[in-house]
């Protein structure tokens, strides 16, 4: 059996270029042009991304994560998150690879069709990296001013995280 999926990319690029080529466009000047313009924005938010990593770290190596979940551990007891899932929670907003490192974690001690592992995968799925796509998008075209886009997102991912247990126990009936 044929996988289209090797071929999509090949044959997409090929038709972008005949597509050029039927317009009369300068494909290669078109493209270094892009290629420029990506790597000036690559570069105009290299300082907040650079940030927002090392704010990370500092945040994972001090062991601020585990003392924030011992705080939010009755709160997740009263919304019935597993407790063992706070990290996830914690590290979703802000640092996607955090956050897989976390949820590898778990899919590996507890399994993926464990009630914890299901948790675990449908708030993975439903939720984003919140501070990394602001300081992205934002940084990109200059926006500053955050905090009602913020607030919103992380209202997004609060809900997020409480439907994925609601959600996991109403189609697995745990």
């Amino acid at each position: 059996m044929i996988a289209v999926s090797n071929y999509f990319i090949p044959v997409f690029i090929c038709i972008v270029i005949l597509h050029g080529i039927f317009k009369k466009i300068d494909v290669f000047s078109a493209f270094t042009d892009g290629a420029k313009k990506g790597f000036d924005i690559f570069l105009s938010i290299l300082p907040s991304l650079s940030a927002l990593f090392l704010a990370v770290e500092m945040f994972k190596a001090s062991g601020a994560v585990n003392i924030v979940t011992d705080i939010l551990s009755p709160a997740a007891d009263f919304l019935k998150i597993p407790k063992e899932l706070l990290p996830l929670c914690i590290l979703s907003p802000v640092s996607g690879g955090g956050s897989l490192s976390v949820y590898e974690s778990v899919i590996s001690q507890y399994g993926p069709d464990s009630y914890i592992g299901r948790v675990a995968s449908v708030m993975m799925g439903s939720t984003e990296t919140t501070f990394y796509a602001i300081a992205v998008y934002f940084g990109s075209v200059g926006i500053k001013k955050i905090r009602h886009t913020a607030i919103c997102s992380l209202c997004a991912d609060f809900t997020s995280f409480i439907l994925s247990g609601v959600f996991v126990r109403l189609f697995f009936n745990q």
